[in-house]
Formats: structure tokens, C-alpha cells, sequence
């Protein structure tokens, strides 16, 4: 048989990622430029037997997936910058709840309204810290229409083994754009289910605390009795007010992340094995410029590579450090006013390796030029 590859939008292969990662439920509101998800699952889910409810909001599009996953099915959103604010408060909730579901977000320039048609990657932070409280968050970043359909089947796998949201980040012009992805065998794929549990139902708790801090889960109607709340909880679900079970539940949400990020973390890298002196670092649809202008300064017989970060958060800080002996200038290049600068400076010794800035948010692209003068400079 031989391989199923079609042309595809970056927002179409969510679609099929989506469908090959086992997700039943969609609940949206249409948003520019994410709105071709929603629309593919409208018309997919149906044929396998799957459902696509339009909301009346973004908060109301949240809550349903939310629901349809303490059900027991696999749930997910799609929106952008201003729907994904208004998804922070049941964003919360689901971390609370430690419901599994996906919210994509294809960034758009803001803050607000902003730029409905453009690029932007400003919502780094936001996909982190957008909620109130304590939690760890589990952000994936595409840069290609394949790594859309790829990332969006790890997302789904992320959020139902650690019982968490887990956002997958791409952007205007991936969404937009046309490319050839070849479809996997759904037969030779890992997808993951979350762990049912095995004890007699007057035995479980819906939000045991686990040596693995994860906690098997349930669905509405499969015969356990359990209490969901946005309150902080017991393992019982119950409101509690008792200073051991609330540090217990705070403590949870972070360690089954951080005792993770081996298992969560991944990055890319472009001509990295020899030490080169100058590295660009970038995510998403930055990364394409950058690995191109690597070749390019490659060819000048410049030393230099590139990391790709698909994983934001949590922050692959070690898997970074890895490569930064020899780096003797950083190039940290994104579309916003330093969202992911910010973050590198927290580890990056400034004594051994000058960090620089490569910064575009005026709704175009850095282009391999733009990232090539910029090594040049710093040569």
C-alpha cells in the first residue's frame, strides 16, 4: 500500500490529528484564523460517530469539553487569542478538576481584538500563566503543517496520561498555509488512554494521591460515585479547608509534571552535534526561518545551529543546556516583544554565553534573512 500524503492546511491536519488521536468531542466558537479546525470536525466527527457542538462562547465551548471528558471521551477546543482569554477561567477549572482535554490556540496578534488575519506568537505566556493559582502546564508548539497533525495527536496522548490540559500553539500563517503531510497508519501509532481504575467502587477516589501523583480516572456512568469542584479538594473531590489536603492537591498538580518533564520535554535541534558558536533559538514558524538561515550561514562556513522548542512549557531547560558549552552568542528570535527571552535569561550563564534579541511583532514574519544579518553581527 503506499503512503497516504495530501496537501493539507496546517488547521486541516489538526483535523486529522485530532481524528487519529481518538477525539469524539469538539466544542468551539468560530474565531479567525482557527476557524477551518472547527469546521473539519464538524463535518469529520459525525462520520465516526463523534460529536461537534457550536457554542454560544468560548466559555461555554470550554465547559462543554470539559463535561464531555469527565464522560469519558476524548475532548478538545480550537480558538485564538481573545477566545483563549475568555477559556482562562475554565482553563483553571480543568486543571483543578484534572479533566484531560486540548484547547489549540492559532495566535493571532493582540492584545485584544488586535490583528484577526495576522501573525503573532504573544500568547507564550498566556498558554502558561493565564489561570490564577498554582499549576503546571503542558504547552506543545507546531512549526509545520505535519507537526500540526503530529502535535496534535501528542497532545491529546499528554493530556490523558497526566490528566491535565495540555495546549498546542500554532499560529496564523502555519493554520493558513498548504503543504504536503502524509498520514500515519492509525496502526503505528502510541495513542494513549487515561488508566481506569481497578478497585471496587466503594474503594475509589477520584483524585487519589498516587505514588505517580496520577490518579486513575472514571467516567460519569461507569458505576463510581465521586464530586468534581473547582474548589480545592480532597482525594474524595470534596471541598476542604484543611491546610495538609490543600497543600497535598497543590502539590500534585506540579509534581506529576515536573517528575515528568523527561517524558514531556522535546526540542529540536539543526547542526548542533559540533559545538557551534552561534545558536538560534526559536519555536513554532520562527523555527522554519531559522533552520534555513543556519544553511544559509552554514554555507559561509559560519558556526552556527538552531534548537526548536516544541515543547514551551514546561520550559526544556536541561535538554537546552545541553547544547549551550561551546555557544558562545544565543539568538533568541520570536514574533513578540520577548516572551520566551525572558524565560532563557533565567538559566543561560551571561558570563559564558551573551544572549541576543531577535524580535519582530509589527504582524510579518522574521525571515532566514533577518535571522542571517543577525548572525553576522554577533560573529
Amino acid at each position: 500500500m503506499g503512503k497516504n500524503i495530501r496537501l493539507l492546511q496546517g488547521n486541516e491536519a489538526c483535523v486529522e490529528g485530532a481524528l487519529l488521536a481518538g477525539v469524539r468531542f469538539f466544542g468551539g466558537y468560530p474565531i479567525t484564523p482557527s476557524t477551518e479546525i472547527a469546521e473539519g470536525l464538524a463535518r469529520r466527527l459525525p462520520l465516526v460517530d463523534g460529536t461537534f457542538v457550536q457554542m454560544e462562547d468560548e466559555i461555554g465551548s470550554l465547559a462543554a469539553v470539559i463535561g464531555a471528558s469527565v464522560a469519558g471521551v476524548k475532548a478538545m477546543t480550537a480558538t485564538s487569542g481573545p477566545g483563549f482569554s475568555l477559556m482562562q477561567e475554565h482553563i483553571g477549572y480543568a486543571y483543578m478538576a484534572e479533566a484531560p482535554c486540548v484547547v489549540i490556540d492559532v495566535q493571532r496578534g493582540g492584545p485584544s481584538t488586535g490583528l484577526p488575519t495576522k501573525v503573532s506568537q504573544s500568547d507564550i505566556m498566556q498558554a502558561a500563566y493565564g489561570t490564577h493559582g498554582d499549576y503546571r502546564a503542558i504547552v506543545l508548539s507546531a512549526s509545520s503543517c505535519e507537526e500540526c497533525l503530529l502535535y496534535t495527536i501528542k497532545a491529546v496522548n499528554l493530556s490523558e496520561k497526566y490528566r491535565t490540559p495540555v495546549v498546542l500553539l500554532t499560529d496564523e500563517v502555519i493554520g493558513h498555509m498548504r503543504e504536503k503531510v502524509e498520514i500515519p497508519d492509525p496502526e503505528e501509532l502510541e495513542i494513549v488512554d487515561r488508566v481506569k481504575p481497578e478497585v471496587p467502587p466503594e474503594w475509589y477516589k477520584h483524585f487519589e494521591i498516587t505514588p505517580t501523583f496520577i490518579s486513575p480516572m472514571a467516567s460519569f456512568g461507569d458505576g463510581y460515585r465521586f464530586n468534581i469542584t473547582g474548589l480545592t479538594h480532597d482525594e474524595m473531590g470534596f471541598p476542604t479547608a484543611k491546610p495538609v489536603q490543600i497543600k497535598a492537591k497543590l502539590d500534585k498538580l506540579r509534581k506529576k509534571i515536573e517528575r515528568n518533564k523527561e517524558d514531556i520535554c522535546e526540542i529540536k535541534t539543526t547542526y548542533m552535534d559540533d559545538e557551534p558558536h552561534v545558536v538560534v533559538l526559536s519555536t513554532g514558524i520562527v523555527s522554519r526561518a531559522a533552520n534555513q538561515a543556519v544553511k544559509m550561514a552554514r554555507q559561509k562556513r559560519m558556526k552556527v545551529g538552531a534548537i526548536q522548542l516544541v515543547t514551551v512549557w514546561p520550559f526544556p531547560d536541561e535538554l537546552i543546556m545541553q547544547y549551550m558549552k561551546s555557544c558562545r552568542h544565543l539568538i533568541v528570535a520570536e514574533l513578540n516583544q520577548g516572551q520566551i527571552l525572558k524565560e532563557i535569561e533565567r538559566y543561560i550563564d551571561k558570563r559564558h554565553t551573551k544572549i541576543e534579541s531577535l524580535q519582530r511583532y509589527d504582524s510579518e514574519l522574521i525571515t532566514p534573512q533577518d535571522i542571517l544579518q543577525k548572525v553576522r553581527e554577533v560573529k
